[in-house]
């Protein structure tokens, strides 16, 4: 879902810029399409924009400029109440006097929906998020999760077209957290309705979504699938907020299409190009993902681009080995080897020649 053709765009935002002092635009033109029944993540660090565009979709801020649509209608001046969508917010929000099947019947009777109707629609909200159960408890006698899942609930009871996610997870700790990721994500499949989620959290991002859009300074850096963002970023920014990454300094020698050679030092490697590469002589940061290093000949890939590296530090983790490296004058290099039958452990201090495919580097913008 690289991108939304005009009868699939669900949600629109059209040029819409958002200041607090009349001066300063914490979101600077933004234009983003989401597609009908897409699970996409806004994502980025704090003060990036990313729950100021969230905020604006649901109506609790009001963008400066611009045009928001939801299915092709106009929502600027619409209440947040008659927008019809679904809001889950990190601290659930639930109200604390009531229980857990009053705090689901809220948003029902605000709506006008007869009793014998509320009835039903609370009983499958409830057994969606399997919590039948608990319908006459208080908040304050559930756990996290379980009050978690209650804010999901209510936020679906009414059956919306679109559900809003702000950093829904982000009070739960990591084990909770990342079964919560595939409850949501089961729960986005099984009810087909359109979800725009935010988080700071990239494996949370990657995890869930069908697109990802990278937000920094107010602006959408990369608006991708997780694999296209991760496997080809298309700046500086984007490798390095999106899992782990080395950048080696560099200058670029020739360009030939879409793949560049890059001086590192002492050597030069092959790196596919991010679009803003284009000429000889500019400065890049070749960058490579730490596990699509190998140290070992016999699992090189043919034609791997190879250099000599001296090993600073071995890391024990379990599942993989973590080797820190001398490359190309950087000491901050990293490489990631699962811990399989007869891996050799490295030593600080021993030289190892380390290589990669040509296409899993690639030549970025330089910060």
């Amino acid at each position: 879902m690289a991108d939304v053709s005009g009868n699939d765009r669900f949600v629109e935002f059209e040029r819409v810029q958002k200041s607090y002092d009349g001066t300063s635009l914490v979101v600077k033109d933004l234009d983003l399409a989401i597609a009908r029944g897409e699970f996409l993540t806004l994502l980025g660090p704090s003060g990036s924009g990313k729950t100021t565009c969230l905020m604006m979709l649901a109506g609790f801020e009001t963008a400066t400029s611009g045009e928001i649509r939801l299915d092709g209608r106009p929502i600027n001046l619409v209440p947040p109440h008659r927008r019809g969508i679904g809001m889950v917010f990190q601290n659930y929000a639930l109200f604390p006097h009531l229980s857990v099947g009053e705090n689901l019947a809220f948003p029902l009777e605000v709506r006008g929906i007869g009793r014998a109707e509320r009835e039903a629609k609370i009983a499958r909200a409830l057994d969606m998020v399997q919590m039948g159960a608990f319908r006459n408890r208080r908040p304050a006698q559930l756990s996290g999760g379980q009050q978690q899942r209650i804010a999901l609930a209510r936020a679906l009871v009414f059956e919306p077209d679109l559900g809003l996610m702000d950093e829904p997870l982000g009070a739960l700790d990591k084990q909770l957290r990342e079964h919560m990721q595939y409850e949501i994500k089961h729960l986005h499949a099984n009810l087909g309705i359109t979800v725009v989620y935010v988080t700071h959290d990239q494996g949370e991002a990657l995890t869930m979504s069908d697109r990802v859009a990278v937000f920094n300074d107010g602006r959408i850096q990369q608006l991708a699938p997780p694999d296209a963002l991760y496997e080809r970023p298309e700046n500086s920014f984007v490798a390095q907020f999106i899992g782990e990454n080395n950048r080696l300094p560099g200058t670029v020698e020739e360009i030939a299409g879409r793949r560049a050679r890059v001086r590192l030092g002492d050597g030069s490697v092959i790196a596919a190009t991010a679009v803003n590469v284009t000429s000889r002589g500019q400065k890049t940061l070749v960058s490579i993902r730490p596990e699509r290093v190998e140290f070992r000949p016999a699992l090189m890939p043919e034609g791997a681009e190879v250099l000599e590296a001296e090993v600073l530090e071995f890391i024990y983790m379990g599942d993989i080995f973590r080797t820190r490296l001398r490359v190309a004058g950087s000491e901050e290099f990293v490489m990631k080897c699962r811990n399989t039958a007869g891996q050799r452990r490295l030593v600080p201090g021993e030289t190892v020649r380390i290589g990669w495919a040509p296409g899993d580097a690639r030549a970025l913008d330089p910060l």
